[in-house]
């Protein structure tokens, strides 16, 4: 249970765009296919997802997602 209210918190923690990133990759969108949905860079990308993972302490940007979808902070 402690584990799923510290996770509460650290989801708390993400941007509006990184939000936006981890929805379009739980919709299947490969890094590439997000940034030009987006209109930023691959790299931009990349900081966004690398940021989303650091927040929320996940191992991998699935894990991130799945954190995130677990929480009902995003939806696919």
């Amino acid at each position: 249970m402690l584990v799923r209210m510290e996770a509460a918190e650290r989801l708390r923690g993400l941007t509006a765009r990184e939000r936006e990133v981890l929805t379009l990759l739980a919709r299947g969108y490969s890094g590439e296919e997000v940034a030009r949905e987006l209109g930023v860079s691959a790299e931009t990308v990349r900081a966004h997802v690398r940021n989303a993972v650091t927040k929320l302490r996940a191992r991998t940007r699935l894990h991130a997602v799945v954190l995130a979808l677990q929480r009902g902070e995003i939806t696919p």
